[in-house]
């Protein structure tokens, strides 16, 4: 993505071809891009022109979510929506952080990874189901899904008695997989990818009459999920800002439609992982476009491409879009864990990595709500992304340490660490490879307090010891970034 370093804005106004639509990059306008070591922030132009629309390049068009024909949902889509899914869905708590004082701002926490199957997905399911024709529900619907938008839709399925088949790629959470059978669905364990089970889906689809449910790209599934935005309006009145998750963009999509409608002034902020930043490329291109997908903690977001529904639909309503790199995603889970006893997964916990990175400045003092949209983390990738948290914020740390090969000499090495207050995560030692047949290369992981803790640990060995090295990268995040997403 272009732009440039130290947060130098950059006009983009150069002319490309990209999905078969030649524009400027934004229209005419320009956006706004400002890079640094932490991430990446886009900020669209207020006199952009959005394409009426899009080229296909060949891709399979799902009648719903058709490039030639963009479909924008309104605020009275949002309202129909919550009126009829009311009943089936949980309303959930949005009450303010309690390390609140300690962002320098009034933090809200929006918490709809307590819906019943752990994400914000079943509302917008729920309601494109429920908005079916009878004959439509006695024939079914089929989606394409790696596990969140599966789960709601065969839960409200089998809660509607409504035939639900889901495709799932082979690289699909087992966990996720066995869900979807519990709650009563079809389940179809097919494809390499999310392309191939999409493909395998829409052919299902034409072939049996059932209709195929864009998981962040149909009408009704944004509609059902701006219905997050009227609650979150009647928890928190007159916000400053609600800081969303970005993946296919039909979540920030709906909350903004309803938002922007009952609260001009308040701003909506997007938040992306650096590994796949579609959104802010295709604002960038003026449209949808292809990203490449890199393994994420934030999986959630992983969309190749935004819809084209949710696009022009969330485009002109967007003040800010931030992308944040991996380390931050990961001390937010971890954050939310120590401070507000939520558990929730990459996606989820994106809105305030982007608080952590200091990407928003302008929000001190001032009142936010964050949106916590799913808390399906894989348990395994959970324990992982804990330690890549204390890894980053300085409170896991590894180094090696040659230490004298006499009797003692290890003992005298955990008798520092056990005085400085180190506990010992793991220890291993080698002789074999050392040119000094007198000593011994000692690998320590030991856990610290916080980053002045671990700072007294480096100095401490320093002053003990010759031959010590840290491992600080990829993962540590440097004392004075941390400070600076805080008051």
């Amino acid at each position: 993505m272009g732009g440039g370093q130290n947060g130098v804005e950059i006009p983009v106004t150069t002319e490309k071809v990209t999905n078969g639509t030649k524009s400027s990059a934004n229209g005419g306008g320009k956006a706004i891009i400002k890079e640094n070591v932490n991430g990446t922030i886009v900020i669209p132009s207020a006199n952009m022109n959005i394409p009426a629309q899009f080229e296909a390049n060949g891709e399979i068009i799902d009648p719903h979510c058709d490039p030639k024909k963009p479909q924008k949902i309104s605020f009275h889509d949002i309202t129909s929506a919550a009126f009829l899914i009311k009943d089936g869905i949980e309303r959930t708590p949005c009450p303010r952080s309690t390390t609140s004082d300690s962002y320098g701002m009034d933090l809200y926490l929006k918490k709809d990874f307590l819906q019943y199957t752990g994400s914000f997905k079943e509302r917008g399911a729920r309601y494109a189901l429920l908005s079916l024709s009878d004959e439509q529900k006695k024939i079914g619907v089929i989606s394409a899904s790696l596990g969140n938008h599966a789960q709601a839709l065969s839960y409200h399925g089998w809660k509607l008695n409504i035939p639900v088949t889901v495709v799932m790629p082979k690289a699909a959470p087992i966990m996720k997989i066995q869900k979807c059978r519990n709650y009563k669905a079809n389940v179809i364990v097919e494809g390499k990818d999310m392309g191939e089970a999409k493909a395998l889906a829409m052919k299902m689809a034409k072939e049996q009459k059932m209709l195929y449910i864009n998981g962040y790209d149909h009408p009704h599934i944004m509609a059902g999920q701006g219905t997050i935005g009227l609650e979150i309006l009647e928890q928190v009145p007159n916000p400053d800002a609600v800081i969303i998750p970005v993946g296919g963009g039909g979540l920030i999509a709906g909350i903004a439609t309803a938002v922007k409608a009952l609260s001009p002034k308040t701003k909506i902020i997007g938040v992306e992982s650096a590994k796949c930043p579609s959104f802010s490329n295709a604002m960038e291109n003026n449209g949808p476009i292809h990203t490449p997908i890199k393994n994420t903690l934030a999986d959630g977001l992983a969309v190749p491409k935004v819809g084209y529904n949710a696009f022009v639909t969330a485009l002109p309503l967007i003040d800010k879009m931030v992308v944040v790199k991996e380390e931050w995603i990961a001390l937010a889970i971890l954050r939310l864990v120590e401070e507000e006893k939520c558990v929730v997964e990459g996606a989820g916990a994106s809105g305030l990595a982007a608080i952590l990175a200091g990407h928003l400045p302008e929000l001190k003092g001032k009142k936010v709500v964050i949106l916590l949209c799913g808390g399906n983390i894989d348990t395994t990738v959970f324990g992982r992304c804990l330690e890549r948290g204390l890894a980053a914020e300085g409170r896991l740390v590894k180094f090696n340490v040659e230490v004298s090969d006499r009797p003692g000499g290890i003992h005298e090495l955990c008798e520092i660490l056990s005085d400085l207050g180190v506990s010992i995560k793991d220890i291993m030692h080698e002789r074999a490879w050392l040119k000094d047949i007198y000593t011994v290369e000692v690998k320590v992981i030991c856990e610290t307090r916080d980053w002045a803790h671990s700072t007294e640990l480096k100095e401490e060995l320093k002053r003990h010891y010759t031959k010590v090295q840290f491992s600080e990268e990829p993962l540590a995040i440097h004392e004075q970034m941390i400070n600076q997403g805080k008051k």
